[in-house]
């Protein structure tokens, strides 16, 4: 019985040291669209997320506002007429990484995860591919997805509709700390 315990403490000991939390505080999001008048660019490197390699738990959140744009003028109005900043201040995404990763071997894996997407608060479900590369215990991601304008209730007037395109690309760039207690 003692030899028992003994095994499932140690058991419970390894389980409970192999929780690896991963935190990043700034990671790169952009934006581009392409129209036939006028192409958008925003970056943003406020983006934050946590990333759970036991369990695959991925969570982001950008702050809207933290965007920016090399035109002000088209700044203001991503953020005033299309996304309601104010309203919505945040897009955030929630899920799960379908493969397990191993964060002590060095490579670079694919992955998909599982999730939902929120902006403009719409939720949608959402399987995005990206990659997880292991480089001497750093832990970087990386992702690069398209987001339908409609899909989220962003709406685009008529009048300026050959200025911005129903789809966006979204590119995501984060390199994670271990978290520490």
């Amino acid at each position: 019985m003692k030899y028992i315990a003994l095994i499932l403490l140690v058991w419970l000991g390894n389980n409970q040291a192999k929780q690896e939390t991963y935190v990043c505080k700034n990671a790169k999001i952009s934006l581009f669209s392409k129209a036939p008048l006028e192409d958008i660019d925003a970056t943003s490197t406020q983006g934050t997320s946590v990333y759970n390699a036991t369990t695959g738990d991925l969570a982001f959140s950008l702050p809207i506002r933290s965007l920016q744009f090399q035109k002000s003028m088209m700044q203001e109005h991503f953020n005033e007429n299309y996304m309601e900043s104010d309203k919505y201040p945040n897009a955030t995404f929630k899920g799960r990484i379908q493969e397990k990763i191993d964060t002590e071997k060095d490579g670079t894996y694919p992955v998909n995860v599982n999730g939902v997407l929120d902006v403009h608060g719409v939720k949608q479900n959402r399987s995005i591919k990206g990659t997880i590369t292991i480089n001497k215990g750093t832990v970087s991601m990386a992702s690069d997805f398209m987001v339908q304008c409609k899909d989220h209730r962003i709406d685009i007037p008529q009048l300026v509709f050959k200025k911005i395109a129903e789809s966006i690309q979204i590119k995501v760039a984060a390199t994670y700390a271990a978290y520490k207690k």
